[in-house]
């Protein structure tokens, strides 16, 4: 699996992002099993994204940089993902190439 990119000189970590829908969260923790540094369980015992300083973004649609290494831990997690709510989109676009809404 590739990503490709518009010009060498872009960021890898900003060609893609990722979102959970906590809406459809099973609280299964695959994510955070896959991919512990993109995908972390809250208290709630829901999963969300974090920062790349490690910081749980808990507000509704928020989304992280896709680390170019761990692409295909995060693809792993959509795929396999109980309750179908990781969304990985491209970032100039917005158009998701994997989850559930993926074309």
């Amino acid at each position: 699996m590739t990503v490709q990119q518009d010009s060498p000189g872009d960021s890898d970590t900003q060609d893609l992002e990722v979102w959970i829908d906590q809406d459809l969260c099973t609280g299964d923790g695959i994510c955070v099993q896959y991919a512990p540094d993109v995908f972390e369980l809250d208290i709630d015992g829901l999963a969300y994204v974090k920062s790349g300083d490690d910081e749980l973004l808990q507000a509704p649609g928020a989304t992280t940089p896709v680390p170019l290494p761990l692409l295909q831990d995060v693809v792993d997690s959509a795929k396999e993902c109980p309750g179908d709510c990781i969304h990985v989109r491209r970032v100039k676009d917005n158009v998701e190439v994997y989850g559930p809404d993926a074309a």
